[in-house]
């Protein structure tokens, strides 16, 4: 088992290891490996966007002038009532068969 000096990293480790400088036991081999990812974790950013001239602020005044509208007929209908005696049988089970 080697000490390693204190605030050594994961990466420094793994370093020493490829250099031949240490010969590391498997469950510190484990470890540094699995550390990498928590101390140097992958910085990505993703952006889509469609080029069709429209700026975020237009699709913004768009989606703020239509909720001002009143909403869709279907939204004001009240619920469907169900009986009582409906809703005393047992539901009808769906079976899936995944074969």
């Amino acid at each position: 088992m080697c000490l390693l000096p204190t605030g050594t990293t994961a990466r420094q480790f793994m370093q020493m290891v490829m250099r031949g400088e240490i010969e590391p036991t498997h469950k510190q081999f484990i470890a540094a490996k699995e550390l990498i990812a928590y101390e140097e974790p992958k910085l990505t950013a993703v952006a889509v966007g469609h080029m069709d001239g429209t700026s975020f602020a237009q699709v913004l005044e768009r989606c703020l002038a239509r909720s001002k509208n009143p909403p869709p007929k279907a939204a004001l209908l009240p619920p469907v009532q169900h009986s009582a005696d409906e809703l005393k049988r047992p539901f009808p089970l769906r079976r899936r068969n995944l074969r």
